[in-house]
């Protein structure tokens, strides 16, 4: 697999060295790339700051010294080092011949991305893409070239089993994340592991399983990511809330796969191409 990391930083810092009156017509340059891939319509910069990425209508002193934090680590070598791993680890399954992957800085005042998602997240439903968003803190900096790979995990995973929109349960999307962060785990060890798994414990987490498993088999990504985001996601993107805490999805899949894979023995890595029904059956 060719993986192409889009080396965004140097982009984003001179955007951000420029009159602010010329920073969003070179931000739609920088995204031109992930236009296509991206579903909502109007303006990439509009959706770029409901998303949480920087602002390109405001200064703000923090950006820059961000973005050269980033630089420092290089963290453009941190995400093809991280893919690289997790393609030889998930080598035995069909894998797409290319991904690109492109960076944004997020905004520390979004209060959404700050609280919600702790800084960072990752979208890699769009074929050939992954898109990583993060404003980086002393908790997540380690972990944003990881989120790439639980991105990359959802793209070989749907080259081996089928995601139908129309058709796709609960249960697989809980599952696919879920699985998702146990190979993480099993690749790079739990502290490369997002926060989402860990945010929800005791009664409000046995309480999501149980309204997770009792819509199992609902279909229609129209539906699904309610249950893995959790109420305050769905609102702000105007679903459907159904009594679930902020990403408890992710928390409740990670039970079912270990649950599996503590009855089966198998590896994370080779139960990636399982359908969710096969792990389903063996975690209840």
């Amino acid at each position: 697999m060719e993986f192409i990391v889009h080396d965004n930083l140097d982009a984003m810092a001179a955007i951000l060295r420029a009159p602010l009156s010329e920073r969003p017509e070179m931000l739609r340059e920088l995204l031109a790339p992930v236009r296509e891939i991206i579903p909502f319509p109007g303006d990439i910069v509009d959706i770029h700051h409901e998303g949480g990425g920087f602002r390109t209508d405001a200064e703000d002193p923090r950006y820059l010294p961000a973005v050269e934090r980033l630089v420092a680590i290089d963290l453009k070598g941190r995400i093809e080092k991280e893919l690289e791993r997790a393609s030889a680890g998930l080598a035995h399954l069909k894998q797409p011949e290319r991904v690109r992957v492109m960076f944004v800085l997020g905004n520390p005042d979004n209060e959404h991305l700050m609280t919600t998602a702790r800084g960072y997240y990752g979208m890699g439903g769009a074929p050939g893409w992954l898109y990583l968003l993060a404003w980086p803190t002393d908790e997540n900096v380690e972990r944003i070239a990881h989120c790439a790979v639980h991105e990359l995990h959802h793209q070989i995973r749907y080259q081996n089993v089928v995601w139908d929109p129309a058709t796709v349960t609960v249960g697989e999307h809980i599952v696919a994340e879920g699985l998702a962060e146990a190979f993480v785990r099993e690749l790079s060890g739990p502290e490369a592991m997002g926060p989402w798994s860990s945010m929800v414990s005791g009664e409000p987490l046995e309480e999501a399983y149980r309204t997770i498993m009792a819509d199992i088999d609902l279909q229609g990504m129209r539906h699904t990511p309610a249950y893995v985001l959790g109420d305050s996601a769905t609102r702000k993107f105007g679903g459907e809330p159904r009594g679930i805490p902020d990403m408890a999805g992710y928390a409740v899949g990670l039970r079912l796969v270990d649950a599996h894979l503590a009855a089966t023995g198998m590896s994370a890595a080779d139960s990636s191409g399982l359908p969710a029904a096969e792990i389903l059956r063996h975690s209840r």
